[in-house]
């Protein structure tokens, strides 16, 4: 089964340039892995610190993979000092 995700991230905006940055080369690096089928980054058109992926995976499995990649656990330390919240990660199905 497909996976849908939506993921909501609020940089503070003194890292803006910073975070946008490593979340680019997160889309990067994970349009490589095997079960990504699309993974696509936005940037707020009013709240330049506000950015939200799309994405979709084959299967769980796929999901829970690129949990574990390098540049997914360097993505989580820019969430302790560089984020302004916490994510929103809404996972979903086609209904």
């Amino acid at each position: 089964m497909k996976i849908y995700v939506t993921a909501i991230v609020k940089s503070k905006p003194e890292f803006t340039e910073e975070v946008k940055a490593a979340l680019q080369n997160m889309v990067v690096e994970t349009l490589k892995e095997k079960a990504c089928i699309k993974y696509d980054l936005q940037q707020g058109l009013t709240d330049k610190n506000t950015f939200v992926f799309h994405e979709i995976w084959e299967n769980e499995e796929g999901l829970d993979l690129h949990g574990k990649q390098p540049y997914i656990t360097e993505f989580k330390t820019l969430v302790v000092t560089k984020f302004a919240e916490k994510p929103v990660v809404l996972r979903s199905q086609l209904i």
